[in-house]
């Protein structure tokens, strides 16, 4: 268990670090990413590697070639944990110290809401939608590292299902 928890725990630092390169890339390429859908988010494709990567060589060249799917997903949630805290402690020191980070995601994801049709109002419930669009000026870089941490979890658990699925590999009997 040791070796497992080591191991994802490294590749989740690597993958941590890759992922706030990537962030700071967005940012300055003129692309906000705390703005993308987490739908087309590079973590999906990013933990699909890393998650790949790190059962495979837990698998093969420490466990003997067996990894049952229990230990795939503590492996997976190591490392999407380990991701979620690194890049979010980035995210907070960033938009900290970057006077523009902050007030362009409220701007841009004011000037969203905003355009907003009346029917999708309802559907979300104009309550609710008039409370996020009055908090939206009040966000700080600790909202939007919060924000990134949880995202970081369905994500995860939706690659790491999948994954432990296919790399696992049981003794035969």
């Amino acid at each position: 268990m040791k070796t497992i928890v080591t191991v994802a725990l490294r590749q989740g630092l690597i993958a941590g670090l890759l992922g706030f390169v990537f962030l700071l890339g967005l940012f300055f390429m003129g692309r906000h990413p705390m703005l993308i859908s987490p739908v087309f988010d590079f973590r999906i494709i990013l933990f699909g590697v890393f998650f790949f990567f790190t059962l495979r060589e837990i698998r093969d060249a420490h466990r003997g070639g067996i990894l049952y799917f229990w230990e795939a997903m503590i492996a997976c949630f190591m490392i999407t944990i380990s991701y979620a805290v690194l890049c979010s402690l980035g995210i907070y020191a960033f938009g900290s110290l970057q006077d523009s980070f902050v007030p362009e995601y409220i701007r841009v994801m004011t000037e969203h809401l905003k355009g907003i049709s009346p029917e999708d109002i309802q559907r979300i419930g104009k309550d609710s939608f008039e409370r996020n669009l009055n908090a939206l000026p009040s966000t700080n870089a600790g909202d939007l590292a919060v924000l990134y941490f949880w995202q970081c979890f369905p994500i995860g658990l939706f690659i790491s299902i999948i994954l432990s699925v296919i790399v696992r590999r049981q003794p035969k009997t």
